[in-house]
């Protein structure tokens, strides 16, 4: 209120002051005969001193002036209180959930590492055992091999057993002249069979000694070829012709051949 008295007392002098010096501004509502100074001082010297004295009244002492400032920047300061206090107890909060969520998140972490360890214990402990059990079916599938094999061995063992005591007196001289020429010098199947022959042995009897004894045709071919070229020079197709020609098969014969070089 005290505001609006100054703003009038304020507009009271100017009107007072241009109406001094020029009447007919200010009194225009007026007659003529009284826009004149007199009448200029009397209507805005008076609204002058009314609108001071109200200003005057309605202005608050400087003591409430300065309590309502005191009240007022102590309004603000507990206000700012409050919300530094309210940004703290945020920032707390803020710090809590954050902590909480770290710790949640190790304790996750932690049980992760904990299930990835078990699991790979458990699957190491199953690699084991399947090892192990791999182990235990090898060596029974090893030793059921070398049973069946010692079987296979006796059974070939009382076979030839069996076909020997079949052998008649012939066959086993037979038998025991082609083991004797073999040691002895090479041959093929063929010429050694001839050879059996030629010394009184019956075709049957011959090629059954031939058959029955343990002989590598091929290493025999290499041996006469050696033997061949210690005696005399050959070409290799004129080598291969007479080896063919003592019995071997043109395979054999051009095989060893290759083995010796040429």
């Amino acid at each position: 209120m005290d505001t609006l008295f100054f703003i009038l007392f304020f507009i009271s002098i100017l009107a007072l002051l241009i109406g001094l010096i020029k009447p007919n501004i200010v009194l225009k509502w007026m007659p003529v005969a009284k826009r004149n100074r007199k009448h200029v001082t009397m209507y805005f010297g008076i609204a002058t001193i009314v609108f001071l004295i109200l200003f005057g009244v309605t202005t608050p002492p400087t003591s409430d002036i300065a309590d309502n400032n005191s009240q007022t920047e102590q309004v603000k300061a507990e206000e700012a209180e409050a919300e530094k206090q309210e940004e703290e107890e945020k920032a707390k909060a803020e710090a809590e959930k954050q902590e909480e969520e770290e710790k949640a998140k190790a304790e996750a972490e932690k049980q992760e590492e904990e299930e990835k360890a078990k699991a790979e214990a458990e699957k190491q402990e199953e690699e084991e055992k399947a090892k192990a059990e791999a182990e235990k079916q090898e060596e029974e599938e090893k030793a059921k091999a070398e049973a069946e094999k010692q079987e296979e061995e006796e059974k070939a063992k009382a076979e030839a057993e069996k076909q020997k005591n079949k052998e008649t007196m012939s066959q086993q001289q037979a038998v025991k002249m082609a083991e004797d020429y073999v040691a002895y010098t090479a041959f093929a199947k063929s010429g050694l069979i001839e050879q059996l022959e030629y010394e009184g042995f019956n075709n049957k009897d011959a090629t059954y000694a031939v058959e029955k004894i343990n002989v590598n045709w091929k290493e025999q071919a290499v041996k006469m070829a050696e033997d061949y070229l210690d005696y005399t020079a050959f070409s290799k197709s004129g080598l291969i012709e007479q080896l063919e020609y003592e019995g071997f098969s043109n395979e054999i014969a051009t095989y060893a051949a290759n083995e010796v070089g040429l």
